[in-house]
């Protein structure tokens, strides 16, 4: 499919930041009348890109928005499926509903629905998600992989690697995983994931695999100010870019999904256990069975989290909330 006209004078610009482009530079090298280039320029001063025009010199990008429009994220991103289908919204409801619908519609793999808030965003055991616009990365993405459905979790998993290292890649933070579906930074959340199954008995027919992150939000409820942070507040009051973050972290997707798909998750799971709090320690998992209580020995080549209680018992933990000690 041909790259949208904003999309290529966009990357152009981006390519030239240090010289101006002239008008009829860029029409040739995008085949469209100079006229055609100034419509496009002026669409995205409306969008927040400060470019400068003078006469007999041309065009440069002064600064770029903080927007997560398609050709924000298209430009510069570097997968070969994973996000190249963008559906982006102002606002929804939930990321997850429309890449649902988008999923049951026969969508093919690699989309990802993105939006700047979220009304009534879903975590898990159906818990809210606070979403505020133009502070976060709201978004679900949809897979279609061969595996069996029990084998589905695993990819909440590599999902966390995937947003740790783009996190760290974008900003030099480094995370911390909290089985199954957070992470944190110093104890604070500030990635939620969550992965939706749609299966048959013997055969998965997409996985919704959806995350939001707090990136530059300076203030929470009251509910969630002494459990939550955010990248800017990390990062000492200074924003991040999300359109990068985002490329950062699809790009990183895509190269462990399609390990993933090769060599199963025993290529995952170093990777995850790198990153992750809670091994070797006391934790205590709340199951809907019940609370088990002891030592945290690891995870299994399935993804499995397996916990040592004070009689040396094995509990092999499928899905559970965590409680960890936190130490600074």
């Amino acid at each position: 499919m041909a790259q949208p006209l904003k999309e290529q004078l966009l990357q152009m610009l981006i390519d030239h930041r240090d010289s101006y482009l002239s008008g009829q530079k860029i029409s040739e090298a995008l085949g469209c009348s100079r006229t055609a280039v100034w419509k496009q320029i002026a669409e995205l001063k409306k969008e927040g890109y400060e470019v400068e025009g003078l006469q007999k010199r041309g065009y440069k990008l002064m600064t770029k928005p903080d927007n997560l429009r398609p050709h924000d994220i298209r430009v510069g991103l570097t997968t070969s499926f994973i996000g190249q289908t963008i559906i982006y919204r102002e606002s929804l409801p939930s990321t997850q509903l429309l890449a649902r619908k988008l999923a049951n519609d026969h969508a093919e793999e690699g989309p990802i629905v993105v939006c700047e808030e979220q009304t009534a965003g879903k975590a898990r055991l159906g818990r809210k998600w606070n979403s505020p616009k133009g502070e976060g990365i709201w978004l679900s993405l949809i897979l279609r992989p061969n595996i069996l459905p029990h084998k589905a979790p695993q990819l909440t998993l590599l999902t966390a690697v995937s947003v740790v290292d783009g996190i760290k890649n974008t900003t030099g933070i480094v995370c911390q995983i909290k089985w199954p579906n957070d992470i944190l930074i110093n104890g604070k959340k500030v990635v939620g994931i969550l992965t939706e199954l749609q299966a048959e008995a013997d055969r998965v027919q997409s996985v919704i695999s959806g995350f939001g992150i707090n990136v530059n939000t300076k203030t929470f409820p009251p509910e969630l100010a002494s459990i939550a942070t955010s990248l800017a507040l990390e990062n000492e009051g200074v924003d991040i870019e999300r359109a990068r973050l985002l490329q950062n972290i699809l790009q990183r997707f895509e190269v462990l999904y399609n390990e993933y798909l090769a060599k199963g998750f025993r290529a995952i799971k170093p990777l995850w256990e790198e990153h992750a709090t809670g091994l070797g320690k006391i934790i205590t998992a709340r199951t809907l069975s019940g609370n088990i209580t002891g030592y945290a020995k690891g995870i299994t080549n399935d993804g499995t989290l397996l916990i040592e209680d004070n009689e040396g018992k094995i509990h092999k933990i499928y899905s559970a909330d965590i409680e960890i000690p936190f130490q600074s």
